[in-house]
């Protein structure tokens, strides 16, 4: 009976991991696409932003639905459900003939995929006995931290080499494959009937959240202290303290903030938003550097992440045996010190930064990233009471999405404030009447003369070539600063880490509410 009830667990988490992966993969395989489809589509910066926008936007909205309607459906259904939107989705995107209908498919597309994650975490609480979970979610993490990082390699080299559609249309095969296999091997959870649905909260959250993203992602194009953005961000805050109000006062809520109140579970919230912000940091700000600053192809930018997904893949399931065996606490404290101390290494890039360092430097990333989230994670969620699991996970996957989002602004500000401050510093340094800026300037001549060029065109080429040199060590600098700004947030981690306590493991149904609140 004990080897039925393993096997079941084992091909039950496989079936989650598959849905998982496609899921996540596709938050970061379209952006090294969007290039090509400006080309193809004939579509604008602002207009083309929308494909990644939109699909960020609609799982804000949809995450936080996921508690109820688990609840209310049933997660195998409410999963076959999910990732079968994902799969039409996907499709449509394949077929789409412009950027209106490319976006239109997204949303389809993020309706699945903003439910397959949640949802995924929860089967696991449901169907993995207590001992196991670090094993569990540490083989299920593989998915969850890996398909960032591989998304851009497997963007870059399908955009290089092949029909770019095909980063849409490959899920198609893999997720009528997820759903057959869940239709035959999930077991149906507990339902949970005669819930009502929190209308108020539903509207709250989503107008709150979708303006406050919205906002976030807009700030830089449209200013962040623009008539527009402040709208956005009144009606967020309005919208997200109405939410929290019905929420603590609505016999049923959508989300259950009381979960709050469970000091664990609440650290690891905390903990798992560094990381997030942590892990998009770099994922984000280096193909910036390797792309536009040092000239290499999206399939090398791509490339750059991928030993890193390997190694942050091969320490989930062992920081899961080591969480299961000793606990959260060091191994999140070692692996934080690991992630912030590699993203101080990338805050000294340079022009002359081997490709094979920043490899290296990535790795270490992986390696700390691996250790540092998913046991945090796991004693956090150990901590809620099995009848919360489910609202548990919303909260934890809303509040990831919206960390994610918040990172990747803040260090996109970061980025361009800074520039702007170095291009300033850079410029009052540059004299052209110097000794040394008139020798290069001759020898330079001298050179472009034997090639043909005229006298006027060979000084137009070289104030060019200082403006090229000095716009590279501009964008240099801002990457480094912003990297330097991950770092700090990172490092806000370890302090945090050291409040975790192992204490012995009690089986589920033996914790009491009580016992968690602190």
């Amino acid at each position: 009976m004990k080897k039925s009830q393993d096997r079941y667990m084992w091909l039950a988490l496989g079936v989650v991991i598959v849905g998982t992966f496609m899921s996540i993969l596709d938050s970061s395989i379209v952006n090294v696409a969007i290039p090509k489809m400006m080309t193809v589509f004939g579509a604008s910066t602002d207009q083309i932003e929308w494909v990644v926008t939109g699909y960020m936007l609609t799982m804000s909205i949809i995450i936080p639905l996921t508690g109820y309607l688990g609840d209310r459906f049933g997660l195998k259904k409410l999963y076959i459900i999910a990732l079968s939107i994902f799969t039409v989705g996907s499709a449509l995107c394949g077929l789409a003939t412009s950027t209106e209908t490319m976006i239109a498919a997204r949303v389809v597309q993020a309706i699945g995929g903003g439910m397959i994650m949640p949802v995924g975490m929860s089967m696991i609480y449901q169907l993995v006995p207590l001992e196991k979970t670090g094993l569990a979610l540490g083989i299920w993490g593989i998915a969850a931290m890996a398909a960032p990082a591989i998304g851009p390699t497997l963007s870059g080299y399908i955009v290089q080499n092949m029909d770019w559609r095909l980063i849409f249309t490959i899920n198609i095969p893999v997720g009528i494959i997820g759903v057959t296999l869940a239709v035959i091997m999930l077991k149906e959870t507990e339902l949970k009937k005669g819930k009502k649905f929190d209308y108020l909260g539903a509207i709250t959250s989503a107008l709150g959240l979708f303006t406050l993203l919205l906002g976030l992602s807009q700030g830089n194009s449209k200013g962040w202290s623009s008539g527009y953005e402040l709208i956005l961000f009144i009606t967020a805050v309005l919208s997200l303290s109405a939410f929290v109000f019905i929420e603590l006062n609505v016999k049923e809520p959508l989300l259950d903030l009381t979960v709050l109140k469970i000091f664990p579970f609440t650290l690891s919230l905390l903990i798992s938003i560094i990381t997030t912000i942590g892990m998009y940091g770099a994922l984000f700000l280096l193909p910036i550097y390797i792309q536009n600053v040092r000239g290499y192809s999206p399939m090398q930018s791509g490339m750059i992440s991928l030993p890193s997904a390997i190694i942050t893949g091969i320490m989930m399931p062992i920081s899961g045996r080591i969480f299961d065996k000793y606990g959260a606490k060091w191994i999140t404290i070692i692996g934080t010190i690991i992630l912030a101390s590699a993203s101080f290494a990338l805050s000294k890039l340079s022009l002359d930064t081997a490709y094979v360092s920043i490899v290296i430097i990535m790795m270490f990333r992986g390696l700390g990233m691996g250790m540092a989230m998913m046991p945090a994670q796991t004693s956090g969620m150990n901590s809620v009471p099995k009848n919360l699991t489910s609202r548990a996970t919303a909260l934890n996957s809303t509040v990831r999405q919206i960390s994610g989002s918040i990172g990747i602004a803040l260090l996109t500000t970061v980025l361009q404030k800074r520039e702007s401050f170095h291009a300033v510093r850079y410029a009052e340094n540059i004299n052209l009447n110097s000794p040394a800026v008139i020798k290069a300037q001759n020898a330079f001549a001298g050179i472009a003369m034997q090639h043909g060029l005229s006298q006027g065109d060979t000084k137009t080429a070289f104030l060019t070539q200082i403006y090229s040199s000095l716009m590279k060590a501009v964008a240099i600098a801002g990457i480094n600063d912003a990297l330097l700004v991950s770092t700090l947030i990172c490092l806000a981690g370890v302090p945090l880490a050291f409040f975790i306590k192992d204490n012995k493991k009690k089986k589920k149904n033996e914790i009491e509410i009580d016992d968690l609140i602190a």
